[in-house]
C-alpha cells in the first residue's frame, strides 16, 4: 500500500499533464506559426512542452532542499533528456509507420547537425559545470547563458516562413470541431475548450491558454514531486491516513524514471502530432531542442534561483558520485543516439527499435544501481572515472 499510493498519484499526474499539454500544443502551435519548420519545434514547442521539467526541478529544490532537491532535479532533467532523445523519436517513427502514413521518415540533415552538435556541446558543459562539492548561482547562470546563445542562433539563422495568412486561417480553423459543455471540458481538463470555446483562436486567447496550461502543470508537478519523495522514502506519513513504507532508495533513481517520464508527456504529444501532420523536422527537433532546454534551463534556472535565495548547495559524496554517473551516461547515450539518427538518410522501424533498446538498457542500469547489482556498480565506477577526465579541464 505504501508504494501503491504514490504510484497512483504519479499516474494521475501523467493524465493531468497529458490533458493540459493539449492546450499547450494548440497555443504554442498558433504562437509559433510564423517560425520556419524545424526552428518552431526546437524553440517554442520545446520550451512550451518542457515547462513540467522546469517546475519539477524547481519544486524538488525548494521542497526537499539542498542535496535531495538537487538530486531530484538532475534526475528529472537528465532522465527527461534521455527519454526525449530515444523514446519520442521512436514513438514518432512507430506512429507514422503503423498508421500507414509512411514506412520511413526523412529529417533534414541540417536539423540533425544543428541540434545534435548543440546538444552534445551542452552536455559537455553540463558535465564540467555541475561538479565539485559546492554549487552556486553562477553554475546555473552559465547553463542558462548556453541556452540563450542556442536560442539566439536559432532565431538568427531562421529562414523566413512561406506560409500565407490564408493557410494559417485554414490550419487553425475550428469549423467542424465537436462542442461539449463547459463543465465537462473543465472536469476533463480540456483547457482549449474552456479558454477558447467556440471562438476563433487569436493571440488574445492563445496566450491565456498557454498560461493556464502552465499553471495547471505547475500545480501537478508539485504533487509529482511529493509522490516521488514518498516513493523513495523508507517511511512517510499522509495526514488522516497514517504511516506508510516506501522503497527506501535515493530519490534520484525515482526522479530519473518516473518524474522524467511524467514531465516528458507534452514533448511526446507535440512530436507525435507534428509527425501525423508530416512535420518530421519539427517532430524530431522538438525532442532534441527539449533536451537542450532541459539540461541548460530546466536545471540552470532552478539552481540559479535556489542558490540566490538560500546560498550554495553543499554536495555529499553520494550525490556527487550518483550525479557524475548520470551525467556521463547521458553523454554516452546521446552520442549513440545521434549516431543512430545520422546513419543513413531515413528513420525507419529498425532505428525505432534500436532507440527503444537503448532506453531499456538505461532503465535496467538505473534499476541495477538502485538495488546495488554488482555488474552495474562496476559500470557506475567506470562512468565516475570517465567524469574525472573532464574534471581536469
Amino acid at each position: 500500500m505504501g508504494v501503491v499510493i504514490p504510484l497512483v498519484l504519479v499516474v494521475i499526474c501523467c493524465i493531468i499533464i497529458w490533458r493540459a499539454s493539449d492546450g499547450f500544443a494548440v497555443a504554442s502551435d498558433y504562437i509559433g506559426r510564423n517560425l520556419s519548420e524545424g526552428v518552431r519545434g526546437a524553440t517554442i514547442n520545446a520550451v512550451a512542452s518542457s515547462m513540467p521539467e522546469v517546475f519539477t526541478s524547481l519544486f524538488f529544490l525548494f521542497y526537499l532542499h539542498d542535496t535531495d532537491g538537487f538530486s531530484g532535479g538532475i534526475g528529472t532533467t537528465a532522465g527527461s533528456a534521455i527519454f526525449n532523445g530515444m523514446i519520442i523519436p521512436a514513438f514518432v517513427i512507430l506512429v507514422v509507420v503503423f498508421s500507414g502514413v509512411t514506412k520511413k521518415i526523412r529529417v533534414s540533415t541540417k536539423v540533425f547537425a544543428r541540434d545534435g552538435i548543440a546538444l552534445l556541446l551542452s552536455e559537455l558543459i553540463f558535465i564540467m559545470i555541475i561538479s565539485g562539492t559546492e554549487l552556486d548561482w553562477w553554475h546555473g547562470m552559465i547553463l542558462m547563458i548556453v541556452y540563450f546563445i542556442y536560442l539566439f542562433y536559432m532565431l538568427r539563422t531562421m529562414s523566413k516562413s512561406e506560409t500565407t495568412e490564408e493557410e494559417h486561417e485554414e490550419k487553425f480553423s475550428r469549423e467542424g470541431m465537436v462542442q461539449i459543455s463547459f463543465m465537462r471540458a473543465f472536469l476533463t481538463f480540456d483547457l482549449e475548450r474552456v479558454i477558447i470555446g467556440k471562438n476563433k483562436i487569436t493571440n488574445a486567447n492563445a496566450w491565456p491558454l498557454l498560461l493556464t496550461s502552465t499553471i495547471f502543470m505547475a500545480m501537478v508537478c508539485l504533487l509529482l514531486v511529493q509522490s516521488c519523495e514518498w516513493l523513495g522514502s523508507y517511511s512517510y506519513e499522509i495526514p488522516y491516513l497514517g504511516q506508510f513504507q516506501g522503497l527506501g532508495i535515493p530519490i534520484l533513481f525515482i526522479a530519473v524514471i518516473l518524474a522524467a517520464m511524467a514531465s516528458s508527456i507534452p514533448d511526446t504529444i507535440l512530436s507525435m502530432k507534428d509527425a501525423r501532420k508530416g512535420n518530421y523536422d519539427d517532430a524530431v527537433s522538438n525532442a532534441l531542442g527539449s533536451n537542450i532546454f532541459d539540461i541548460c534551463f530546466a536545471m540552470g534556472f532552478p539552481l540559479f534561483l535556489y542558490t540566490i535565495v538560500n546560498g550554495p548547495i553543499h554536495m555529499t559524496q553520494e550525490i556527487i558520485d550518483l550525479s557524475s554517473e548520470l551525467r556521463m551516461l547521458l553523454f554516452i547515450l546521446t552520442i549513440l543516439t545521434v549516431l543512430i539518427y545520422v546513419t543513413g538518410h531515413y528513420l525507419g522501424i529498425l532505428k525505432a527499435y534500436l532507440l527503444l533498446g537503448l532506453y531499456t538498457v538505461f532503465t535496467l542500469y538505473v534499476v541495477g544501481v538502485s538495488v546495488e547489482n554488482e555488474f552495474t556498480l562496476k559500470v557506475a565506477e567506470i562512468l565516475r572515472e570517465m567524469v574525472k577526465v573532464f574534471d581536469l579541464f
